[in-house]
């Protein structure tokens, strides 16, 4: 990127102050003076700014590229999140979702239960 200046270009007003934070790797900067919203010239200009164009729109590419990959890569994590909990819920025991009511005892059994308390208390009382 050299020194010649873009000002003949219509297009080029908010191109040099990217272009120069370009130079000086400073993509933050040029991201927040609109790198993404350049647009080149368009066909049938005379300009002598395809050059300096081309180092913009790689710049833009190469972000498109980055943000892409990050957009990919947070889908990836939701994914195993979603996929990590579905897995824990079909390991976990349904018993410890919903406590198992206790069967009543038929009466016959009920009756026996009764009799052997009975029992067991009338030799606890004569102890």
């Amino acid at each position: 990127m050299g020194e010649t200046p873009l000002s003949s270009c219509p297009r080029a007003a908010g191109a040099e102050a990217v272009l120069a934070m370009l130079a000086r790797d400073d993509l933050d900067a040029a991201i927040e003076a609109g790198l993404m919203d350049l647009l080149p010239c368009p066909p049938g200009c005379t300009c002598e700014c395809a050059t300096h164009w081309k180092v913009i729109r790689e710049a833009q590419q190469r972000l498109r590229v980055a943000w892409d990959a990050r957009d990919r890569h947070r889908a990836r994590q939701l994914r195993q999140a979603r996929r990590a909990a579905e897995r824990d819920a079909r390991r976990a025991p349904a018993a410890a979702a919903q406590p198992a009511a206790r069967p009543a005892l038929p009466p016959s059994a009920a009756a026996i239960l009764a009799r052997a308390k009975a029992r067991a208390a009338g030799h606890k009382a004569t102890e």
